[in-house]
């Protein structure tokens, strides 16, 4: 746990989600471990845990997530663990409510919750102690490494109020932890809960206080004022993900869907259902169905996969092979997208038949061409904070 030796020794091992840019953790102290905000997903826990040898006493949340849907409840059950959840939470299911300065001690560590709103209105974070000494702190969506987690996905009405609560939590934290307490957020590492971008691969309390935006403004009116107005748009599948992980999601199943041709992938876009092309966007520029989506699988796929489809709308993938219907799988069940209704594998001519379609890609600088002919128009759909950053003089801005 950083460079602080840790007696009895403990780690906090990293377990990342890219694609959704948050991140879950195993503390353990050789024997015992708990887990923090894991996601759906829970195989790799139940692998890492079996690697490390060392058995799953509890599982705590930091808050009720707004970007993915929790595997903290179906890992509780799974590994008979106590399933740690904020005390002000309103959840349908038996768990272990924790309130503000609540101990938990497993094996060789002393687990202590401290109430950070902000995130949340119920957030907490949670401190790792060894006997007295603390070593380490969960921050969830709260202290993140330069920034803190977005205010405004309770609503609108509770956005002032959470983000005065946020700066005070973070400040908080700093005033009452040692320098050397390690710091591990959930949040910021490409996520839309972070309320500015953040980058940094760890910290501690003593380089938050150099760096972290809520440390370094002094005056609460301004902070509120400034991460109000850099607050930028999120993705639309977050309004479900909360209500989703208040009912105590089960483990999702991970299985094939089943497979599909050419005929009935050509019958379905016909009858206006979604079909999504996981291809690389340049091969699907080159052919692909008419009338078929494109959703390149990447890091962010179950984000824009999420934003771009009506929520639990009928879904066919197509892909170019089964380990890409296979990742795509695992990353929408993050999302709470458990229902496939096919997908189709092989060449795009063969799946498409009469059907190809395709188009033009050109280059950023070569854009400026379209401006003079008739009929032409340049659609930017980029962000309101990428647009303000820069762009082609002309164009009509419409975020995504």
């Amino acid at each position: 746990m950083s460079e602080y030796e840790a007696s009895p020794p403990c780690e906090v091992v990293t377990v990342e989600t890219v694609g959704l840019g948050d991140r879950s953790y195993v503390v353990h102290d050789g024997a015992v471990a708990v887990v923090v905000d894991p996601q759906r997903d829970i195989d790799r826990f139940l692998e890492l845990v079996d690697e490390l040898e060392v058995q799953v006493t509890h599982v705590f949340e930091t808050h009720l997530h707004n970007d993915y849907v929790t595997g903290g409840h179906a890992l509780a059950e799974e590994v008979g663990a106590g399933y740690v959840v904020p005390a002000g939470d309103d959840v349908t299911f038996s768990r272990v409510p924790v309130v503000d300065g609540q101990q938990i001690i497993t094996g060789r560590l002393g687990i202590v919750a401290r109430h950070t709103p902000g995130h949340t209105p119920h957030h907490m974070s949670y401190v790792v102690r060894a006997g007295s000494e603390p070593l380490a702190v969960l921050t969830g969506g709260s202290m993140l490494y330069g920034a803190v987690g977005r205010t405004d996905l309770i609503g609108k009405e509770k956005t002032e109020e959470l983000t005065r609560a946020q700066y005070r939590s973070v400040r908080c934290l700093a005033d009452e932890l040692p320098g050397h307490v390690s710091v591990y957020p959930t949040h910021g590492f490409g996520s839309f809960c972070s309320a500015t971008e953040t980058s940094e691969d760890q910290s501690t309390i003593a380089e938050e206080r150099t760096r972290n935006v809520a440390l370094l403004i002094d005056d609460e009116e301004y902070f509120v004022d400034q991460l109000i107005l850099g607050l930028t748009a999120y993705p639309r599948y977050y309004v479900h993900m909360a209500p989703r992980n208040a009912a105590g999601p089960s483990a999702p199943d991970l299985s094939d869907p089943d497979p599909v041709d050419g005929e009935v992938l050509r019958e379905r876009v016909a009858a206006g259902e979604w079909v999504v092309d996981l291809r690389e966007r340049r091969a699907f520029a080159r052919g692909h169905l008419a009338g078929t989506v494109s959703i390149e699988l990447c890091d962010a796929f179950s984000t824009y996969f999420g934003w771009t489809l009506p929520w639990q709308a009928p879904v066919t993938l197509i892909a170019d092979d089964p380990d890409q219907i296979c990742q795509a799988r695992r990353q929408l069940v993050r999302i709470g997208v458990d229902e496939l209704f096919g997908a189709a594998v092989g060449p795009i001519e063969a799946l498409a038949g009469s059907r190809t379609a395709s188009y033009e890609v050109t280059k950023f600088e070569q854009l400026s061409s379209v401006f003079g002919v008739p009929g032409q128009v340049l659609l930017d759909v980029r962000r309101r904070d990428e647009w303000e950053e820069g762009h082609l003089s002309g164009a009509l801005h419409i975020p995504f």
